[in-house]
């Protein structure tokens, strides 16, 4: 379920796109027009003969309407907006017409051509994508005609013998390349609809001049050729209403086709199987409709979300680093200077433990090291041990899990302040001492230090270190200005100890334990704050199988959490504030917009593939030109070198999906209450001492 379920979605999604784009002639349509051509192969009783020609069963005949009978003929439809007037105004002047579909708006506006038929009006085939026919293989033909019936029959339960094909005129206008189309056609089946007279409405020729282009002469017959579709047809309606009445007074009569013919109906009423497939085809065409439109609406929040995101991270961003930067600020009256405890719980840390312990112990502030070896299998506990550096402790326990080795170093912890971090992450020697400074204020709980990767040399370690700096540090500071911070990184956080035993310590109840305490520490009303200097490194996973493993558990954990301290929202003073701007921030920035955040690339694909591609290319460039500011800026602020956002682009593509499916899995988790064990990620101890500290950088990154 973790590769299929997600893989079927974006299947579904992209299939979803194509349907659509096929229904509104966004791909496969064809839009060329033939010029004029010779007409010595047609027969002569088709170009001197009438509108109606019939090529059934190898027959080379035409028909004539009556005199003083009129077929009004409609193409292009239907559309939502002209179509109903236009049968508002026959439906008033008691007459019949004909409506030459097309496949595409009958199955978008099926509801159309129903009223068509139930008002006693003839519908006919139009083609699907109105493509000149006289380019088309004989197999994209019997598309365009299976297509258009197919819909029609999901629409109105019928099928059609009518057909007209685009682009046509009149009988003698029938040329050595349409003719042999039309042969074809009848060969189908079809009765091939040309027209007597055009009224030439498409060219919007004002009411009078449709009026005149539409009337016979002498009292005959036509079949006259308007629009209810294809651009405004406010004239076409009018002219149809002044009309009517007047060729009535004249003695003519309104009729469909074959009435004016006096020939059997044209349609003929589809059951069974095939009535289930026209009918299964439109509800997928609405669906296609229906989900890309919200898929529409889906992009329209994501991009105003990150961008709202992007501007609102930068202005509070700019307002942070000048608050804690300016000449002379502190955080209390006088420095943080006493002892603090420093909790490492650490399993089968064997490769990452001495560098992490070593970096402590070149602490400038004073500290006490515990390290909780919690159940090892690795001899994590004995290289600890053997190394006999003043200052650490290393406190044995069954394996329990993070949340309970923390809890036991809490428990054994001498001093008001602690210190946690990872048994994989390194400090620098100024880093404790940056981090506790910020308990000079009474009023702070927690503090959040920088993470950094050290690892970043690989193309995915570069892809992490951009998301550290950018999203997570960014992210921070923005928090730290709204207060309300939602998570104290378990790579490098402090807290007062008051706080944490009034929360009942480090809790089980989720897998991300540093979310969920930095939620509830805000909810006893506590500050949590950001400290920039306190940097910390870390080794990321160098694979995407331990990336995915270590999202997972994150993103999974963060929703537990969130659900978890759902009743923020209704709660009053700092727990009501953090629920009712903490908790949507979060859900929305780390929770629904990663999920979304991959219709940003699926219409970017289908933009370049079916257009308009330029247009496409450069809303996607100037979202990627958005990010790669707000990403200098954080490179900036956290004085990182700008090389490694070279990689931004193929980050913004392809991390992106990782991070969707990730989030989707956890989504799939999450309802269907599914339950997730604690995952150790396969470390290499490639992050040595920080810079600046001692002993060997463990590789270039840290450096």
């Amino acid at each position: 379920m973790r590769l299929t379920l997600p893989v079927l979605v974006l299947a579904a999604v992209m299939a979803m796109l194509m349907l659509r784009g096929y229904v509104h002639s966004e791909i496969l349509a064809d839009h060329r027009v033939r010029p004029e051509a010779a007409s010595d192969k047609v027969p002569e009783r088709i170009l001197d003969g009438g509108p109606v020609i019939d090529t059934r069963g190898g027959r080379t005949t035409s028909l004539r309407i009556p005199d003083h009978r009129l077929v009004l003929t409609f193409d292009d439809g239907p559309d939502p907006t002209w179509t109903p007037k236009v049968l508002d105004v026959l439906k008033k002047h008691h007459a019949h017409a004909v409506f030459f579909v097309t496949g595409t708006m009958t199955s978008r506006y099926p509801q159309l051509v129903r009223r068509i038929v139930a008002e006693g009006h003839e519908v006919g085939v139009h083609t699907f994508s109105h493509p000149d026919l006289s380019y088309q293989s004989k197999k994209r033909i019997d598309w365009e005609l299976s297509q258009t019936q197919l819909a029609i029959t999901g629409a109105a339960g019928i099928r059609t013998s009518l057909f007209r094909p685009p682009y046509s005129s009149f009988a003698d206008a029938m040329d050595n390349l349409s003719w042999p189309v039309t042969e074809y056609i009848g060969s189908r089946g079809y009765i091939t609809v040309v027209n007597d007279t055009d009224s030439e409405d498409w060219r919007k020729p004002g009411v009078d001049r449709i009026i005149r282009n539409a009337t016979p002469h002498g009292g005959k017959g036509a079949v006259v050729l308007m629009h209810d579709s294809g651009g405004d047809r406010h004239q076409t309606v009018q002219a149809l209403d002044r009309f009517l009445p007047l060729l009535q007074k004249q003695g003519y009569t309104f009729d469909n086709l074959t009435e004016a013919l006096n020939a059997p109906s044209a349609h003929t009423p589809v059951t069974g199987p095939d009535r289930w497939q026209g009918r299964a085809w439109i509800f997928l065409v609405q669906a296609a409709d229906g989900i890309t439109d919200v898929l529409v609406v889906g992009l329209a929040v994501i991009g105003a979300s990150v961008l709202a995101r992007f501007a609102l991270m930068l202005w509070l961003s700019v307002l942070h680093a000048r608050r804690v930067r300016r000449k002379g600020f502190r955080w209390g009256r006088r420095p943080v200077t006493e002892p603090v405890s420093v909790l490492v719980p650490a399993y089968n840390e064997a490769k990452c433990i001495e560098n992490t312990v070593r970096s402590l112990t070149a602490s400038e502030h004073p500290v006490e090291i515990l390290v909780i070896d919690d159940g090892s299998t690795d001899g994590t506990a004995r290289i600890v041990e053997d190394l006999r550096l003043p200052g650490v402790r290393v406190i044995r326990q069954e394996n329990a899990g993070k949340p309970a080795a923390l809890n036991r170093g809490l428990r054994n912890a001498r001093h008001d302040i602690v210190v946690m971090m990872d048994g994989d992450t390194v400090f620098e020697p100024a880093t404790v001492r940056e981090l506790v400074q910020p308990f000079g204020d009474p009023a702070v709980g927690a503090v959040a230090g920088n993470a950094k990767v050290g690892n970043r040399d690989s193309l995915i370690g570069a892809w992490q270190h951009i998301e550290y700096v950018m999203g997570f540090n960014l992210d921070r500071r923005m928090y730290d200005v709204l207060r309300c911070m939602p998570t104290i990184p378990g790579a490098v956080g402090a807290f007062r100890r008051t706080a944490l035993e009034q929360v009942g310590g480090m809790s089980d109840d989720t897998l991300a334990e540093d979310t969920d305490i930095t939620m509830a520490i805000h909810r006893r009303g506590w500050r949590v704050v950001y400290a920039e200097r306190a940097r910390a490194w870390t080794e990321a996973p160098e694979t995407v199988s331990q990336l995915w493993s270590q999202r997972y558990r994150w993103s999974y954990g963060t929703m537990q959490a969130i659900w978890k301290h759902r009743g923020a929202l209704l709660d009053r003073g700092p727990s009501g504030r953090f629920g009712r701007v903490g908790l949507p921030l979060v859900s929305l920035f780390m929770v629904v917009a990663p999920l979304l955040a991959p219709l940003i690339d699926a219409f970017l694909l289908y933009g370049i593939v079916f257009g308009p591609t330029q247009k496409t290319i450069g809303a996607w460039l100037g979202i990627l030109a958005v990010q790669a500011a707000c990403a200098a800026y954080a490179f900036h602020l956290d004085r990182e070198r700008m090389t490694h956002l070279v990689s931004l682009p193929l980050q913004q593509i392809l991390y992106r999906q990782l991070m969707y499916v990730v989030l989707l899995q956890s989504w799939i988790t999450a309802l269907t209450g599914g339950r997730l064990r604690w995952q150790k990620l396969r470390r290499t101890g490639v992050v040595g001492a920080a810079p600046g500290g001692t002993g060997t950088a463990g590789g270039r990154q840290a450096a």
